[in-house]
């Protein structure tokens, strides 16, 4: 015979726990790891192109980004099908429909982020076929893959975000603030053509980290229910770009493409990573202070946020950049003089400034920086209290 209290348990309880069913912790755990796959496999395979050259498609480096890809991929799919045709008859389903599937949002997200990652392969493999080696980071199958990164990072940092959401009790915030520190670490990777220590005397500099950074850390900080958020997102940022740095050089590598103007015998380490966690501080400490932000008060709170960022990383960066090209950094810590690909010839220009003709960080350079960072911080304002509220 039915238990006659069961009804009676169920209207006991809060509307968001009927509402809201939890979703599991495994599919969000197998997300991070595929979005911490590509963050490595990127600057492993930046690394793998200054140091040996492209020697094949299949290298390493590409089995480990496109292996995050399928991973992210598979657990979208995977919830799509799950909560489409597998869900008992009226249980409440999390997520969106599209096109009669139904899937939690970041799930959808990352299904389009792998995607577009297996399209850029063949793509990338014919683009260098016919015209060779990539000069920059960004080229048009780079492009592609980029986003469909950025579809795997993101998809990964809603799922999380969901979780997070729905538990109310800070369950899932950690791994949520880790997703936001990859979502970050592929953001720097995607503007190391700009963030070199011989440009962070330029303006192009300030710009560029002032379009990137501030929308990643507002977001963070504003959604994350976990204290000094921003800063430890800044933190999981500098952490996996520091191992990188570190652990990089320790494997034996020689080039294999002429011509080779600079001799190496191991990988090449990354830049030493962006001090971002020293405006995160900062970040944090204000929207700590100003709570809630009314539409109206968006505008106010994010040109302080902006000024914070530019101001705090400004000095940071300025200084720590003068180190960075002397001899004292020239050490398996900091990387130094040890950053320089196989193509680059030995010069004082490794040890110099770039572009302080042509783009100097004059009052113009700073006002274009300081509106970059001002509309960077508003939209992180408005997708991290978005977000705050999210549980699809």
């Amino acid at each position: 015979m039915d238990s006659p209290a069961t009804p009676a348990v169920s209207a006991s309880l809060p509307r968001e726990a009927v509402a809201r069913p939890a979703i599991e912790s495994w599919p969000a755990f197998l997300m991070a790891i595929g979005a911490t796959f590509i963050a490595v496999g990127i600057m492993w395979d930046i690394s793998w192109h200054e140091t040996i050259g492209r020697d094949a498609f299949w290298t390493p480096a590409h089995v480990c980004i496109y292996l995050g890809g399928v991973i992210g991929g598979s657990v979208g799919g995977w919830l799509a099908v799950k909560y489409t045709f597998l869900t008992p008859a009226g249980q409440p389903i999390p997520g969106v429909s599209v096109f009669g599937a139904r899937a939690p949002l970041g799930a959808w997200v990352a299904i389009w982020g792998a995607v577009a990652m297996l399209t850029s392969a063949p793509f990338d493999n014919w683009w260098h076929n016919a015209y060779g080696l990539d000069v920059k980071i960004i080229s048009p199958p780079h492009t592609v893959l980029g986003l469909g990164m950025l579809g795997i990072s993101l998809g990964a940092l809603l799922l999380v975000l969901s979780r997070q959401n729905r538990e109310g009790d800070g369950t899932g915030a950690g791994l949520f603030v880790y997703m936001g520190g990859i979502f970050m670490l592929l953001g720097g990777v995607f503007v190391t053509e700009y963030s070199w220590p011989n440009l962070q005397h330029a303006a192009i500099f300030y710009k560029v980290a002032a379009l990137t950074f501030p929308f990643r850390l507002v977001t963070i900080g504003r959604a994350g229910k976990i204290s000094w958020a921003a800063t430890r997102c800044a933190a999981v940022f500098m952490l996996g770009a520091c191992l990188m740095t570190w652990i990089l050089p320790l494997f034996p590598a020689h080039p294999k493409l002429a011509p080779i103007f600079n001799p190496i015998t191991h990988m090449t380490p990354p830049p030493f990573p962006l001090l971002l966690i020293v405006p995160a501080v900062g970040i944090d400490l204000l929207l700590r202070r100003v709570g809630e932000v009314p539409a109206w008060k968006g505008v106010a709170t994010a040109l302080a946020l902006g000024a914070i960022f530019l101001v705090v990383l400004g000095a940071a960066q300025w200084f720590f950049s003068i180190f960075l090209l002397s001899p004292g950094a020239n050490n398996w810590f900091f990387a130094g003089d040890r950053i320089w690909s196989y193509g680059a010839s030995p010069g004082d220009y490794r040890h110099e400034f770039w572009r302080l003709d042509e783009d100097p960080l004059n009052a113009i350079g700073l006002v274009w920086a300081l509106i970059y960072a001002t509309a960077s911080a508003w939209v992180g304002l408005r997708f991290g209290d978005w977000m705050r509220k999210a549980v699809r």
